[in-house]
């Protein structure tokens, strides 16, 4: 839209001017004898130099920048303006024109005429004189010259002895600023905001400021609402935002000053009268402005200040009427072609109709808006067709360009919503006013890049019109005033446009710039079809303008993705192949040259006369300092040969041979040269290697159709480890005719099992030029799979899947197992294995073999082979331990060869899957590996389970004491008692029952407990280890062993108040019952982790029976126990416990029924009872409770030995007396 005058199209806001801020000069936009004519309102203060007005400079300017804007105006904006800063002048047009000299002498002696405004057609002035409409003078005067409003800054003095003064100064500025801006003729608004100084505080400002301000408004004539007062702020965001609240304050006046103006248009309007002009025009046709057009005037300044209200329904009517009446009969139709008014008369129509597009965006009616774009278009090119030069012309086709780029800019700089390119939408549903209509697609908005592919198309035909111009046209005109049959309306002159000489108008970059532009919209949204249709279109016309660098750099990617081959688009696909090749031989790309080439072959395009389709001389008239090399593949690059391979049978067996078919068909055009393949490359996946096929000059048969058997021979390497061949070679005639189809058919050795399936087919051309190589790939659903049969020309009908072949192996007759193997394995013990293997062959075998253990954690092992010192010791991955490649050399017919595997213990039970995998080949055929494996299952279990449990015994030594001062160490003995325990001391048992859920018999050779503490601040002691026999103990499967360990846990120091913790283990050592001359195995159970040594106080009951002598001198026929209560306090607190002792049936009991005991901290005492038992062989249960007397809580009394403890409570055992059998073992 930059075609269009500056100002005629921008977004109409209020204007704001702003004075005082800074030291700008004022000045006059415009034109001619009327700069000098300003007028002048200026004031004598000297402009602002604080931080608050650079602040407000620089936000005024943002304002400023968001007024610029497009976009429409939201209900919750409170205000947008266009703002100007200038110093303390500001300069306005002047109101009304002057006379002409002539005139001011003949007006002298009669009556003044009247004067007008300079811009009005009334005034011999103005541009319009005298006849004209209106142009964008007018509205440049409302938005860049006459503000709606004046904003000037000062500041406020709060000095006590010069405010009346200042207040006098400033009242009396303030006063003449007003008057001088009323007396230039304009509305225009004052509003005057003040700032505090720097030195007022609030005090001074208390001071009777209210006063002051209403005394500076009444003095300067300002009404309440144009004054307004700024306190010192905190921050500049606190100042931007009392300013920002002080303008959304102006705005509504702002609106009001432009509906005064709308008011004023639509009351002279009213009036139905055309006035005179200032001075009656003499020249020309003396024609002056009828009464329609100055309808139209008052009808276009009526929408344009509607604009400024931000109504944009009234601006909308008020375009429509004004649009109407310069279209109608009686304004335009008026209007003769060859006068400058008509081109004045399309501009204004054009610029209501973008108008009306851009209110009708703002209003979100996007299909009105595309009505509104075809009306406007169909009725000019209506409007021209019957009185200008027609629509067959460049002309024409130049505004249709610029009409169709109009809707893509206003799409960009209103911002609409709902097309954005990460949207993906590619039009915009129909309005709310449309939804009954049946719309048309093209009457709903699409995207950019549809309007951007209009324009481009019309610049199209602009550049076809353009060669059509006559070439008297085409240079400069003789005499002034040439009269062209051409539309020129916004476009260069037909001698400007297409001239003889010299460079015109560049049809192909205005082109492509829309194309470009089209391109990334298209492509934004995925709409890949168009956009690859605009890149070609893009390129000719790089081609046109021989930039060929652009046109590779567009084409190629498209021409790689192969958008149109892959879609039929042939006819598409031979003008890209060509241009490419245009390009590329201008830029001296040689392989890209050969790439088009051998597309070009194809006998789907067609045969252009007179070039040469030989592949050999595609580089001829191409500079080159090297001969390049050229890679080429069936992903980017289509061919003209057609390739398949089929295998003849499903299935083959190692060491035979299989047939199969390689067939190449040329589908190059009839008169292109044949090709002489150099080589050609089939690569298997599987273990089938490469088939290489090397050219070999046959007879030269140009038949449709040959077929022939190609001999193969193996490649072997002298590096090669495994001894198979590398490659697959053969030789026949590589030569392919157009419209010819040549078979190889091929015997291929198997040597490995495995699937086989044809992958991919190299063929290579070696020229005088150039070498190339052209990689396809093979077993695609598009290629032909058949059998070609002898006498046939067209193949059989294959299997599916025939580029396939599975090849089983060799039925291997090497026999391996383990001899005497195991059916369990324990953790903790070494395993070895011995395997065997047995050659079943017929003849010699050279052996290897690879050994893989696989499991949670695979030990290490080694491998020896028949006893000899050569062994090799296993690597060790993350779950895989494995040993590969071990030789045994040559086996002969029925022999055998063992190997020795040894593993390392393995510390916890697991599952070991063990590979022994032979691989062999045999003498008369050492190309075919075969392969014997035999997988074993270990399975490693523990040998030994156990549980256990801790319990407490009495440990009969004193507890050291507190107020022992012999067991105070002093400095110089510190270094002797380091480690000497002297803390409190206890005794403690672990049972531990174990059992042997092995399959056969074990001999337990010895038992041992370790106990460790978790911290260094107490000392563990075993005291007694569980004694084993000399021999050993065998266990059987199933059986269940006691073992007891006592041991003792001391602390260190008597302060030391942490409780300790104990890691306890059982160490067993033990053999197979069969194998008692290998090494003893050590498996380490972990008992846990208990606690000892705590802080809390605990209760210990112990029973021992009375000596004979004693029990004989107290009771002669019965036997007395003694039951021992000890309490123990380890804490540092003193205690009191009470013990009660309840009378039983079972025994009789001497000691305290009911007793109290206390506890300094630190120590222990024993409260001891003597029972007579009434019973003999059985457990009785003394009803004894132990209390906490501060707490009120009942401690447990833990039982020792001969006893027992139930949810009841401690059970003694009684032994039973002569000649009596026992109940129960304790």
């Amino acid at each position: 839209m930059d075609d269009f005058p500056e100002g005629s199209l921008g977004h109409s806001v209020p204007f704001l001017v702003v004075s005082g801020l800074n030291g700008a000069e004022p000045e006059l936009p415009i034109e001619g004898d009327l700069k000098d004519q300003g007028i002048l309102v200026q004031s004598d203060l000297p402009r602002l130099e604080t931080r608050e007005a650079t602040v407000l400079d620089e936000l005024f300017t943002k304002v400023d920048a968001a007024g610029r804007s497009w976009q429409g105006v939201d209900r919750e904006e409170k205000f947008r303006f266009r703002v100007k800063s200038t110093g303390r002048s500001v300069l306005l047009p002047p109101r009304k024109a002057q006379l002409p000299d002539s005139e001011k002498e003949e007006s002298s002696s009669t009556s003044l005429p009247v004067l007008h405004s300079p811009f009005s057609p009334l005034s011999t002035c103005s541009r319009l004189y005298p006849d004209g409409l209106i142009d964008a003078q007018w509205i440049q005067k409302h938005q860049h010259l006459v503000p709606s409003i004046i904003l000037s800054f000062y500041t406020i003095t709060t000095d006590p002895t010069t405010t009346t003064l200042q207040d006098n100064r400033l009242k009396s500025d303030i006063a003449a600023f007003r008057s001088a801006l009323v007396a230039s003729g304009y509305k225009t608004k004052l509003a005057v905001v003040l700032l505090a100084d720097d030195d007022s505080t609030p005090a001074t400002q208390a001071t009777g400021l209210q006063e002051r301000l209403e005394n500076i408004r009444r003095g300067s004539g300002l009404d309440p609402k144009s004054l307004f007062y700024i306190p010192p702020q905190g921050s500049p965001g606190e100042l931007k935002n009392v300013m920002l609240n002080i303008l959304s304050a102006l705005y509504g006046p702002a609106v009001e000053y432009y509906r005064d103006l709308g008011r004023h248009a639509r009351k002279k309007r009213s009036r139905g009268i055309a006035p005179q002009p200032t001075v009656p025009p003499t020249s020309g046709t003396s024609r002056t402005l009828e009464l329609a057009g100055w309808n139209f005037r008052y009808d276009f300044k009526s929408a344009v200040l509607g604009e400024f209200r931000q109504e944009y329904d009234a601006a909308m009517k008020s375009y429509e009427q004004a649009y109407e009446v310069l279209l109608g009969p009686d304004v335009l139709d008026t209007i003769p072609s060859w006068s400058p008014r008509w081109n004045e008369a399309r501009l204004l129509a054009d610029i209501i109709a973008i108008r009306c597009l851009r209110l009708h965006f703002w209003l979100r009616q996007t299909s009105l808006a595309v009505k509104r774009w075809q009306a406007h278009r169909d009725r000019l090119a209506d409007f021209v067709e019957r009185r200008g030069h027609g629509t067959d012309n460049y002309g024409w086709q130049a505004w249709e360009a610029r009409w169709a780029l109009v809707m893509a800019d206003l799409m960009d700089k209103v911002e609409l919503q709902g097309l954005e390119p990460e949207s993906g939408a590619m039009f915009l549903p129909p309005d709310k006013a449309v939804l009954g209509d049946r719309l048309q697609p093209f009457e709903l908005l699409h995207h950019k890049g549809y309007w951007y592919r209009t324009a481009a198309r019309a610049l199209m035909a602009r550049r076809r019109l353009a060669a059509r111009i006559r070439e008297e046209d085409r240079s400069p005109p003789d005499q002034k005033g040439k009269v062209f049959s051409y539309d020129t309306y916004l476009c260069p002159m037909p001698y400007e446009e297409n001239p003889l000489e010299g460079q015109g108008t560049n049809h192909a970059q205005l082109i492509v710039d829309c194309l470009l532009e089209a391109k990334a919209q298209f492509e934004a949204r995925n709409q890949l079809r168009i956009a690859s249709e605009l890149s070609l279109e893009c390129a000719r016309e790089f081609s046109r303008m021989k930039k060929w660098q652009d046109v590779l750099s567009i084409l190629r990617p498209l021409w790689e993705s192969r958008v149109f081959r892959s879609e039929g688009w042939h006819g598409a696909s031979e003008d890209l192949c060509w241009l490419i090749r245009r390009a590329a031989a201008a830029e001296r790309k040689a392989d890209l040259v050969v790439a088009v080439d051998w597309e070009l072959m194809s006998k789907q395009f067609a045969q252009r006369p007179q070039w040469s389709y030989d592949l050999s001389r595609s580089l001829e008239g191409i500079e080159l300092t090297d001969k390049p090399t050229v890679s080429l593949t069936d992903d980017q690059h289509e061919s003209f040969v057609d390739a398949s391979f089929v295998f003849r049978n499903k299935e083959s067996r190692a060491g035979d041979h299989c047939s199969a078919q390689l067939s190449l068909t040329s589908n190059a055009l009839a008169g292109a040269a044949p090709l002489a393949l150099s080589e050609i490359k089939i690569t298997f996946d599987g273990s089938l290697k490469p088939i290489v096929l090397s050219h070999k000059a046959g007879s030269g048969s140009d038949g449709t159709f040959l077929k022939s058997a190609t001999t193969l021979s193996e490649q072997f390497d002298e590096n090669s480890e495994d001894g198979l061949p590398s490659l697959l070679k053969g030789d026949d005639d590589l030569t392919l005719v157009p419209g010819s189809t040549r078979v190889y058919e091929l015997s291929i050795p198997l040597r490995e099992a495995g699937e086989i399936s044809a992958a991919s087919l190299e063929l290579t051309y070696r020229g005088e030029q150039f070498d190339m190589t052209y990689g396809m790939k093979l077993g695609r659903a598009s290629q032909p799979r058949g059998w070609y049969r002898d006498g046939f020309k067209r193949p059989f009908h294959a299997r599916d899947d025939a580029h396939t072949l599975q090849v089983q192996p060799r039925p291997p007759k090497l026999d391996i197992q383990v001899l005497e193997p195991r059916n369990q394995y324990y953790a903790n013990e070494p395993i070895k294995l011995k395997v065997q293997l047995d050659n079943a062959e017929a003849e010699v075998a050279s052996v290897k073999v690879d050994v893989h253990l696989f499991g949670q954690k695979a030990p290490i092992f080694t491998l020896s082979s028949n006893g000899e010192e050569e062994e090799q010791t296993a690597s060790v991955a993350e779950a895989e331990s494995k040993i590969t490649g071990f030789s045994l050399g040559k086996l002969e017919s029925a022999a055998t060869s063992d190997l020795n595997l040894a593993m390392e213990p393995l510390d916890a039970p697991t599952t070991l899957d063990l590979h022994v995998r032979a691989t062999y080949h045999l003498d008369s055929d050492p190309a075919t590996p075969i392969m014997q494996m035999l997988p074993v299952q270990l399975a490693i279990v523990s040998p030994f389970e156990a549980n256990y449990d801790l319990v407490p015994r009495l440990h009969h030594d004193p507890w050291p004491n507190l107020f022992d001062h012999e067991n105070i160490v002093t400095g110089d003995e510190a270094s002797k008692a380091a480690t000497a325990a002297k803390g409190i001391a206890q005794a403690w048992c672990l049972i531990c029952h174990y059992a042997s859920f092995a399959e056969e018999d074990l001999r337990v050779l010895g038992m041992e407990m370790k106990v460790a503490p978790s911290a260094g601040h107490a000392r563990c002691d075993v005291v007694k280890q569980h004694p084993i026999p000399a021999d050993g103990v065998v266990m059987t499967p199933k059986t269940m062993e006691e073992a007891r360990f006592e041991l003792t846990a001391q602390k260190m120091s008597l302060d030391d108040r942490q409780p300790v913790s104990v890691d306890v283990s059982i160490v067993i050592q033990w053999q197979r019952q069969d194998e008692q001359d290998q090494p003893v195995n050590t498996t380490v159970m972990a008992a846990g982790q208990y606690l000892v040594l705590s802080t809390e106080p605990r209760v210990l009951a112990s029973v021992f029976e009375m000596p004979p002598a004693a029990a004989a001198a107290t009771a002669p026929d019965d036997s007395l126990m003694h039951l021992d209560i000890t309490i123990e306090n380890p804490s540092a607190h003193f205690l009191t416990f009470g013990l009660t002792m309840e009378p039983s049936d079972e025994f009789a009991f001497s000691g305290a029924k009911q007793t109290t005991v206390h506890l300094l901290p630190m120590s222990r005492r024993a409260v001891t009872y003597r029972l007579l038992p009434l019973v003999r062989g059985t457990f009785v249960r003394p009803g004894l409770v132990v209390r906490d007397k501060y707490f009120q809580k009942m401690l447990r009394v833990i039982p020792t030995e001969g006893m027992k403890i139930d949810k009841d409570g401690l059970l003694v055992w009684v032994p039973p007396g002569e000649n009596e059998e026992e109940e129960e073992e304790p």
